[in-house]
């Protein structure tokens, strides 16, 4: 048994969250540079196992792919090469960066903490484990 590992792929920033033990609840942990994201995952999967993975898929509003739809099949092929025990879901993640923007400013951090991007990919990945949490655990 191992956490879940929520991942909001970026060219050039990744945002991930991690699960709770008992998979309930979506924590945000990280945010690192794409080039970085498979050494990052391999060393948090020689301290903590990871059960699954879940990755954000975006869509239009009329469920058709996007421009970077094909960048994330790519990307998840190539996590499925390096890590072929772990499962890796897909999940949709409209308006997950929206929500996390207006939780941010909603937020009481300081100005200067708001305007921090990597923070955005960081709660667009603890949405996206939520939800899949929720719909699908």
């Amino acid at each position: 048994m191992g956490r879940i590992i929520a991942i909001d792929y970026g060219t050039k920033r990744v945002g991930i969250a991690e699960s709770d033990d008992l998979k309930i609840i979506a924590f945000p942990l990280t945010t690192v540079h794409s080039k970085d994201l498979i050494e990052f995952l391999q060393k948090y999967h020689q301290k903590n196992a990871i059960e699954a993975l879940v990755v954000g898929e975006p869509k239009r509003l009329n469920n058709e792919p996007t421009d970077v739809t094909e960048l994330i099949n790519q990307f998840v092929v190539h996590l499925k090469r390096k890590f072929p025990e772990i499962p890796v879901h897909r999940v949709d993640e409209r308006f997950t960066s929206k929500i996390a923007t207006q939780t941010i400013q909603q937020s009481t951090l300081s100005k200067k903490n708001k305007q921090d991007k990597s923070l955005v990919d960081t709660i667009s990945a603890t949405l996206i484990l939520q939800s899949f949490l929720q719909n699908y655990g």
